[in-house]
C-alpha cells in the first residue's frame, strides 16, 4: 500500500517504492511475489480500474478521493480483478480493515461496496454503489483543491 501511495506524490515509481520496502521489511519471499505482483496489476491497469470505480461508484470521483482511498481502492480492486490466488472474501475483508484503519468509517463502507459488486458477479457494470448522505459529512476524504 505504501509503495502505491508514494507514487501518488510523483517522487518514484510504485515498482521502486515497493522494492526499497520490501528490502528494509524483508517479507518472505511469497509475500514479496504477491506485493509484486499486485503493484504491478495496479500499474498495468491502472486505467481499467479507474473507469470501474466510476461506474460503480459514480458519485466518487477517482481524481476527487483524497490519495489514501484512492489507493486503497484500486489496490482491492486490482487484487480482486488480477491475484486469482487469493479468495474475494479474504481480499475483501483485508481491504475494508485497511481502509477502515487508515482512512475511516466513511471509505471502509465504500470499499466494502465497490468491492462486494465486484465479487458478486460477472457483469461488474451492473450494480452500483449507493451513495451515502448528500450533506457529505459522511463520504470519504476529497481532495480540497482538483
Amino acid at each position: 500500500m505504501a509503495a502505491i501511495f508514494e507514487a501518488e506524490f510523483g517522487q518514484r515509481t510504485a515498482t521502486r517504492a515497493l522494492e526499497r520496502e520490501l528490502e528494509a521489511g524483508n517479507p518472505g519471499a511469497e509475500a514479496a511475489a504477491h506485493a509484486r505482483a499486485l503493484v504491478a496489476a495496479v500499474h498495468e491497469h491502472r486505467e481499467e480500474i479507474d473507469a470501474l470505480l466510476e461506474e460503480l461508484a459514480p458519485a466518487y470521483r477517482v481524481v476527487q478521493l483524497a490519495r489514501i482511498d484512492r489507493g486503497l481502492l484500486r489496490l482491492g480492486v486490482g487484487e480482486l480483478l488480477h491475484c486469482p490466488t487469493t479468495p474475494a472474501g479474504v481480499a475483501i475483508s483485508e481491504w475494508v480493515e485497511l481502509a477502515r484503519i487508515y482512512s475511516g468509517e466513511p471509505a471502509r463502507r465504500l470499499l466494502n461496496g465497490v468491492l462486494g459488486r465486484i465479487a458478486a458477479g460477472g457483469d461488474m457494470a451492473r450494480g452500483r454503489v449507493e451513495p451515502t448522505p448528500q450533506d457529505g459529512a459522511d463520504r470519504p476524504h476529497r481532495r480540497e483543491h482538483p
